[in-house]
Order: structure tokens, then sequence, then C-alpha cells
């Protein structure tokens, strides 16, 4: 009799067990990017390249792809530039990012960072990359920093190498320039 009370009480126990709920996994609220990917892509990488020239390097951490795999919303973004000669020279990096395969523009987001081999910084919250033009603009505020002079204002346009800059609008500096003709 012992004994069937026991098995009875385990059984017991283990319906009970059976029958309590746990808790819920968490479910994340809103509308997320993935929901409505046509792909979903983690650790990426990308030739950046204009008429057969390798104009540069693209990477990501994550990347979510729209519009029939043209339109590529990246996650902590980052791309290297090329010389004509294949030569890499800079690099540009931001927190997000988007890519258009039919423009061939690469957008950089939030902290967008632009650094040259020969020690040349520009920061920006918006940097657009054309490979096309091999050209990097901004319509937002900046600011360069290169060995002796630094250089700020609102809206650029460069070669990736920042060699050739245009100010847009509202350009102040300090440091010493060279005039054109001088």
């Amino acid at each position: 009799m012992c004994r069937a009370l026991v098995l009875s009480a385990i059984a017991s126990m283990t319906i009970l067990g059976c029958s309590t709920q746990g808790h819920a996994p968490p479910v994340k609220s809103g509308v997320s990017m993935a929901d409505s990917a046509e792909q979903v892509m983690l650790n990426v990488r990308s030739l950046l390249t204009d008429k057969g020239i390798q104009r540069g390097e693209m990477f990501a951490d994550s990347a979510y792809i729209f519009d029939d795999n043209t339109r590529f919303e990246l996650r902590k973004v980052r791309a290297t530039f090329n010389t004509s000669t294949g030569v890499k020279d800079g690099t540009m990096s931001g927190d997000r990012g988007r890519y258009n395969l039919r423009e061939q523009v690469l957008e950089g987001f939030g902290n967008v960072v632009i650094t040259t081999n020969d020690g040349k910084r520009l920061t920006s919250p918006h940097v657009r990359y054309s490979q096309a033009m091999n050209q990097v603009s901004s319509d937002s505020a900046f600011t360069l920093v290169e060995p002796g002079r630094t250089v700020s204002g609102i809206g650029f346009r460069a070669d990736p190498q920042l060699n050739h800059v245009t100010v847009l609008k509202g350009a102040s500096g300090r440091g010493s320039i060279t005039l054109p003709g001088q």
C-alpha cells in the first residue's frame, strides 16, 4: 500500500508539473526590417566595381535586401576605396548604410568617418559615395582634419582621397592653405 501511495504521489506531481506553464519567449514589439526583407545576410562582403575597375570593397555586419535585390540596408558598414590602379587608399565606416545597386551609390549614416592613407580624416553624420563618379559628398555638416589644417562646413564634394574638396556652405577652418595659381 505504501508503494501504491508513493507511485500515486509521483504520478500526481508529474501531471501537475506538465500542466504548469513556463514563461513565454521574448517577442520583439514593433516592425523589424527582417519582416519585409527579401533576404537577410550576415557578415557581408562585396566588391564595388565600375566598368570592370574595382573602386573598392564593402563590408557590413548585416544586410537587409529589398527592391528586387537592388537596395541593401546595412548595419555597421565599412568600405575601402581604391585608386584607378587598384591600390587601397582610404576607408569609410558608419553605423548604418545603404547601397543602391542600380545607381552604384553607397551611403553611410551615423558617425561616418572617412580616413585616407596620408592621414586625412573626415567626419559627418551622412556621406554618399558614387562609384561611377568616384566621388564622396554630403549635404550635412562635416569636419575635415588633415596635417596642418582643419576645415568644416555644411556640405562638400570630394574625391575619396580627399585631395580636392569643395565646401558647399559655411566654410571655416584653421591652418595653412594653398590658393589656386599660387
